[in-house]
């Protein structure tokens, strides 16, 4: 049997990527021969293995017949005769369609090497067409390699948006939806992914709120970029810079959901917008199964965002209600999170991408001197229950007042 290293592991070594995880494709061998070797089969409707020691996974080469719609209806072929040539042919992209034997030799018949030095995400042939799932990962490759100058091939472009028109996206199931789309949240360039999407039609299969964004206008004096769609993803672009959190950045990418929602003859105003975000983001959330951190996060920063702006205008009895109603005092690595998707959200505007937002600091002060108020000596006074709720309230009341006055005599606030 002849042995390869192969996808992800042999693009990265080329682009000069730090090589994470290895997949490796065995040739001329059977199931009962690795088994032999102590390998361990997993899954049924795939021949992979896991290696005895490192338990990396081990596939026969194999090909692959379409059946049916979505990404499941296909009839795998996998035995000692199919060459390393047809098992690369079923890949996705030709930059993925790279193997390399122990001594270091690159095996590319369909031109991955060339791609890569064209920056081209290109499909390997018309097969891409038959698992819809692709069109996820060609944009979620995209948010990736963004940042090196890739595109996709326009061929590809046109075989996806093919794909879109003739509905194989809506054989996708959710899991496997969120599993693309939280991944490509995580890449260096996030609003790529969701960029591409939109270009090839697939955005509005998938994310129909957030596809619903582009097109709407918003106050020039405050967004100079017009457009909600695009304000929204430069929010995320934004969130990804001073984040590495899944749910802070899905939160960035959905704070404005309510907007899509103004009657067109109130534009570009978009007045309790904040109120009008929750049912957008339940409906994405819910179809897409997005965690629950990933879903309150966004909640909140739809409700919160334009009264964290507003931090200076802000009376103390506010302040607090605020606080209360976020659960900032037992969450308060959420509400941190919260600012920053709110810093974000006023960077992610055409101009005023490295402007302060001294919002950020100023509330998390604010709730630092919160909660120091200790209910202990309310306790020692005799009261009990809702009393000492209301009487460590307006103790919290009463501190926020003072570190305002504070602030605002040194010109802080």
């Amino acid at each position: 049997m002849d042995i390869y290293s192969v996808g992800g592991a042999v693009r990265d070594k080329l682009l000069g990527y730090p090589v994470k995880d290895r997949d490796w494709v065995v040739v001329g061998a059977t199931a009962q021969q690795l088994l032999e070797q102590g390998f361990q089969q997993v899954g049924k409707d795939f021949p992979v293995f896991l290696h005895p020691e490192s338990k990396e996974e081990y596939a026969l080469a194999r090909t692959e017949r379409k059946l049916g719609h979505g990404y499941t209806g296909f009839n795998c072929y996998a035995a000692s005769d199919v060459t390393l040539e047809q098992d690369l042919l079923r890949r996705d992209l030709t930059i993925n369609a790279m193997a390399e034997d122990a001594d270091g030799q690159i095996y590319d018949p369909y031109h991955g090497r060339d791609d890569l030095d064209k920056r081209l995400l290109r499909h390997v042939s018309p097969a891409f067409a038959e698992d819809p799932l692709r069109v996820l990962r060609i944009a979620r490759f995209h948010a990736r390699y963004a940042h090196l100058n890739f595109k996709v091939a326009d061929e590809t472009m046109l075989l996806m948006r093919e794909m879109v028109a003739q509905g194989e996206l809506e054989h996708l199931v959710k899991e496997r939806i969120w599993q693309e789309s939280s991944r490509a949240l995580l890449e260096k360039t996030p609003s790529i992914y969701f960029e591409t999407l939109r270009e090839c039609g697939a955005l509005a299969v998938i994310m129909p709120e957030l596809d619903a964004l582009f097109g709407i206008p918003q106050p020039p004096q405050h967004h100079p970029e017009i457009d909600c769609g695009i304000h929204s993803l430069m929010v995320l672009q934004q969130a990804a810079k001073m984040s590495e959190e899944l749910s802070v950045r899905f939160a960035a990418l959905c704070h404005d959901l309510g907007k899509a929602l103004t009657p067109e003859q109130k534009w570009p105003q978009h007045i309790q917008h904040e109120t009008l975000a929750k049912a957008p983001i339940q409906a994405l959330c819910q179809r897409l199964g997005a965690p629950n951190e990933c879903r309150e996060l966004a909640l909140i920063a739809a409700e919160q965002h334009t009264n964290i702006h507003r931090t200076h205008e802000l009376r103390a009895n506010t302040v607090v209600k605020i606080l209360e109603k976020t659960d900032a005092f037992r969450r308060r690595e959420r509400f941190h999170q919260l600012l920053v998707v709110c810093e974000a959200d006023a960077r992610g505007r055409l101009g005023f991408e490295d402007k302060n937002y001294p919002q950020r600091q100023l509330f998390s002060t604010l709730l630092t001197a919160c909660a120091q108020v200790n209910p202990r000596p309310f306790v020692e006074a005799g009261l009990k229950g809702q009393e000492i709720a209301v009487a460590v309230r307006k103790a919290r009341v009463e501190a926020v007042k003072q570190l305002q006055q504070t602030l605002d005599e040194n010109g802080s606030c």
